[in-house]
């Protein structure tokens, strides 16, 4: 039996949805889902909250990566740059918009992409970075973009993980050329299915954009009229009815995944347990709390007996899933020791102080039973 969840998304639904219900029974009962006033209402709200001049919704988090990489002229014959610990859906885009995947290392403390890693990736046929906010973190950006920058690389955020994410005071989405979100529905924004969003200040890139994801048609243009071949992938308006319902209630949601994190951290601390570190510079809004274990299967085994959940982010690297591995260059150590030792525990914003507490009690009693199998692995 579950005493503690991984996370609860009915929580978060049960919070908006007298927000909501009359819009979306309206619009559910319009027949209206395509686009409309709601869909333009969320991308305005989302581009003033990310800091960004434009914001495109769009089918999902994968499709707003490729339609990123189209939209700014990545294709054939174009190397991008991808951190190997993440979802394989940020390789998959490079990949399916007709480029090729070049995998990088991360540093051992915030497992985030750095400024040395980057260089240490670069080739002449390098022509894109994708940077990946894990787990709700945003990387050092002002070394990123310096090195970006020197390089003529065009540097795009997969902010996935990260809504409401800053760098130094600035969020998540306002500092590449264009940035990707998710809005699955166990994100921090999450909607009721599939969603994403593509946010940019270049006008071009958002005009591009929009035409790629609506059949390749230009604003303005007849419905039987395209300027490019495009896909279909357009947010609903359902979806953003939800979106735009949610966004209200997320800088509370936020404030306290930060605040469940801060009680995790010191307690873990106590008990000589490794953690992914917190940049100073970042705000860190805590998609996932991550720790570091040598012995993770008894872990998180002897947690689920006790009834919480947890989840492992990503125990196979992308650049040794088998369709990816023709595009590896060798090891990445880093990236290969993090794969074995991560552990993501419980955190949503409706957990309480006490099953905080109750996880880590269990985390302690585990390690005192088990010294010499599951001692903690810190980081280094």
């Amino acid at each position: 039996m579950v005493s503690i969840p991984f996370t609860d998304v009915a929580a978060m639904t049960r919070d908006v949805w007298s927000v909501i219900e009359r819009d979306y029974v309206e619009c559910l009962l319009s027949g209206g889902y395509i686009g409309g006033p709601h869909v333009e209402s969320f991308e305005t709200a989302w581009a003033k909250y990310c800091g960004a001049g434009h914001a495109v919704g769009v089918a999902n988090g994968t499709s707003a990566l490729q339609l990123a990489l189209t939209a700014l002229g990545i294709g054939p014959g174009d190397e991008v740059i991808v951190p190997a610990n993440t979802f394989i859906a940020s390789v998959a885009a490079v990949i399916h918009a007709g480029a090729t995947p070049r995998f990088a290392d991360v540093g051992h403390d915030t497992l985030l992409l750095t400024p040395l890693t980057l260089k240490a990736a670069i080739t002449p046929r390098t022509r894109a970075v994708i940077v990946v906010h894990l787990y709700g973190q945003m990387p050092d950006m002002d070394g990123l973009l310096s090195v970006a920058n020197d390089e003529g690389l065009i540097l795009i955020e997969d902010a996935a993980q990260a809504h409401g994410a800053e760098w130094a005071g600035q969020q998540a989405g306002s500092l590449g050329a264009a940035a990707c979100f998710s809005f699955y529905p166990g994100k921090n924004l999450g909607a009721f299915g599939d969603a994403g969003a593509i946010v940019t200040s270049r006008p071009e890139a958002a005009d591009r954009v929009r035409a790629l994801a609506n059949h390749g048609r230009a604003h303005g243009s007849a419905h039987y009229e395209h300027e490019f071949v495009g896909w279909n992938s357009r947010l609903d308006a359902l979806q953003a009815i939800v979106l735009s319902g949610k966004l209200a209630f997320l800088e509370e949601w936020t404030n306290r995944r930060i605040a469940l994190a801060a009680r995790y951290r010191a307690q873990l601390r106590d008990l000589g347990i490794g953690q992914v570190e917190a940049d100073p510079q970042a705000r860190h809004v805590y998609h996932l709390f991550v720790i570091r274990v040598a012995d993770r299967a008894l872990i998180q085994a002897e947690l689920g007996r006790r009834g919480i959940q947890t989840g492992v982010h990503y125990p196979v690297p992308c650049h040794l899933q088998p369709p990816l591995r023709r595009y590896a260059h060798g090891p990445l150590p880093t990236v290969e020791r993090a794969a074995q030792e991560s552990l993501s525990l419980p955190l949503f914003p409706h957990m309480t102080d006490s099953q905080v507490d109750a996880v880590c009690e269990a985390l302690g009693d585990i390690l005192h039973r088990q010294p010499a199998r599951s001692g903690s692995q810190a980081l280094g």
